[in-house]
């Protein structure tokens, strides 16, 4: 449930970030099979941006639910953009948004878009004028609910009293736990939403990742400090006690760690990543898996958040959050 809204949504969606890129290299057909097989699974929401891969990650969604977009809760991100050098730069500009919104349409080829985010946070504008920009998106009938992604809890406060905010966005995993409580509190207090991205630490805590090389030249996560050689044995570590307990439960590493993550609040929404259909479905099946109260305290016994090395974004990334 998409919080006060009453939007019905799929449990666990699909983040689509890594479909055409970003993770090692590119397989359109499979990840084009991937997108196919969650709809007919019934994980409809759908999360992209318009920076991933500079527009071409939304064209690629919007080339894969042709046909099917009444299937789709779909959403994307915008007040983010490259600069002609290539770095990112966070725009809340309320011109920026509009401008934004309309190129994400045309990409996805949609008429209208169900959940469009402000990506981050821009210092440089009041949030308020950034509401303010959304909800004339609403009331034009481009989009139909407004979200904030990575946002502290005072912003989505003051974000929320100009315009209802349906979700925030934020990491939420096994070991990304402490710097999410204080928006996730926030979201309970006023019925919004939690957007639980990479709920499987970008993969490491799926067990998928071994050693360095397991990530092709090219891999993003190669520049982030968890998956650095320095913190790299102490991380594989980790995600083996998520797998003995995994083993314990008869179930995948990956699911326990989503089954963890829904069970923290019927508020939240995890959206893992993949662009293969063996783990789409692994990762939907977790929906069906309850932890009761036993099992989380012995989770949080044996896979305490300090078991993680390393900081969850490097140094660069790390001045984009609204903490």
């Amino acid at each position: 449930m998409l919080g006060a809204t009453g939007e019905k949504v799929s449990a666990i969606g699909l983040g689509c970030m890594g479909l055409v890129g970003w993770y090692g290299e590119r397989d359109d057909r499979e990840a084009a099979a991937t997108v196919t097989r969650a709809l007919d699974l019934g994980v409809t929401h759908l999360d992209t941006a318009a920076v991933y891969q500079d527009g071409d990650n939304e064209r690629f969604v919007g080339d894969c639910i042709k046909g099917r977009r009444d299937e789709v809760f779909l959403a994307t991100k915008c007040g983010m953009e490259r600069s002609p050098e290539g770095r990112l730069e966070i725009d809340n500009r309320p011109e920026l948004i509009r401008r934004s919104c309309d190129a994400s349409l045309s990409r996805l080829g949609t008429d209208h878009i169900d959940l469009f985010y402000l990506h981050r946070i821009d210092p440089q504008v009041p949030v308020e004028e950034s509401m303010g920009a959304m909800a004339e998106l609403v009331a034009a009938g481009k989009i139909r609910y407004v979200g904030i992604s990575e946002a502290s809890s005072e912003t989505l406060e003051r974000a929320h009293a100009i315009h209802p905010i349906a979700a925030l966005q934020s990491e939420l995993s096994l070991w990304t736990r402490a710097t999410a409580q204080p928006a996730l509190d926030k979201c309970r207090e006023l019925d919004v939403a939690f957007v639980a991205y990479s709920p499987l630490g970008r993969g490491f805590l799926s067990g998928a990742v071994r050693k360095p090389e397991d990530l092709p030249e090219g891999d993003t996560r190669r520049i982030f400090p968890r998956f650095a050689d320095e913190n790299f044995a102490d991380n594989v570590a980790a995600a083996d006690k998520v797998a003995a307990i995994a083993e314990s439960m008869n179930i995948s590493p990956a699911q326990l760690a989503l089954a963890w993550v829904l069970a923290q609040w019927d508020g939240i929404l995890p959206i893992p990543g993949t662009k293969k259909r063996k783990y789409l479905e692994e990762n939907a099946a977790a929906a069906a898996i309850g932890l009761d109260a036993d099992a989380l305290a012995e989770i949080d016994r044996r896979l305490p958040e300090s078991l993680a090395h390393g900081e969850r974004y490097p140094e660069m990334m790390l001045g984009t959050l609204n903490n």
